[in-house]
């Protein structure tokens, strides 16, 4: 049986209001109201690796970031927002079609889709260059309280090129720190585990770096109307599919369908 991890409202975000979507998005195919923010599907599809964000804070606080932070005025901004909400980019920048990832590191489901459905997924359409994928963050933290840490921590990874690696690492060893008090030693653990510099991961995670990000990746993901992870979405360059299900034959359907589209719109 299939299940997903709920999502709550983010304190402090308005995500369920409704606004207006940009003239020319055709925004998600199913859903019942539109946003300005559908627009970023289509703006990753066609830009890919080539969108480049911007960081925004010290990088030095006393003690780790756990929660979101106050961004100011870019929460109202959705191009700075879009820039800040930088997703990890996988395949080629050059694919037609995108597939866009929501998940939380501490979301059960989540793990299920990472372990026993997205290896599928790289494996029948990313690594061939087929599909690109564009990961985001949403950690539920008012059921996960290390979800945000955990994206963290896999940012700072990502400062030292091994994101992807910590990121199944993460989702292999979920059961051994979602229950601890503090996973803080477990992040760095994976850290050793994946051929980090520690000292230098460590230093990442105890600072509020990429905290920005992260609270910009959940802001978007509520005006995407997100409501659970794992959430998958395919774009073809601008229209955007809300994918139902997260098992793989379902995720290679709404693919295989996309492809289609595109290869009938090229003869």
């Amino acid at each position: 049986m299939e299940f997903s991890c709920g999502a709550p409202s983010i304190e402090g975000f308005d995500g369920g209001s409704h606004v207006e979507p940009v003239p020319g998005s055709a925004g998600l195919k199913g859903t019942h109201c539109m946003s300005k923010f559908y627009w970023i599907l289509g703006a990753v599809a066609v830009l890919g690796l080539g969108i480049v964000g911007y960081q925004v804070g010290s990088g030095v606080a006393s003690q780790a970031a756990t929660a979101p932070v106050d961004l100011g005025e870019i929460m109202d901004d959705p191009s700075e927002l879009m820039a800040l909400a930088r997703p990890v980019m996988k395949g080629d920048p050059d694919a037609a079609i995108t597939l866009f990832e929501f998940a939380d590191f501490q979301c059960p489901a989540c793990a299920v889709y990472a372990r026993q459905h997205g290896n599928l997924v790289e494996q029948g359409y990313i690594d061939n260059g087929r599909v690109k994928l564009a990961f985001y963050d949403f950690p539920l933290i008012s059921v996960h309280p290390h979800a945000f840490l955990a994206a963290r921590a896999a940012r700072c990874a990502e400062d030292q090129g091994r994101f992807w690696e910590y990121h199944d690492r993460l989702f292999d060893t979920q059961a051994r720190w979602s229950p601890a008090g503090d996973p803080t030693s477990d992040f760095v653990g994976i850290a050793g585990d994946v051929g980090l510099e520690e000292g230098e991961f460590e230093t990442c995670l105890n600072s509020d770096r990429h905290a920005e990000l992260i609270t910009a990746q959940m802001k978007l993901a509520e005006q995407l109307r997100v409501g659970g992870t794992p959430t998958l979405m395919v774009s073809q360059g601008g229209m955007g599919t809300r994918i139902r299900s997260f098992d793989f034959a379902t995720v290679s359907e709404a693919l295989e369908e996309a492809l289609a589209e595109v290869e009938a719109g090229s003869n």
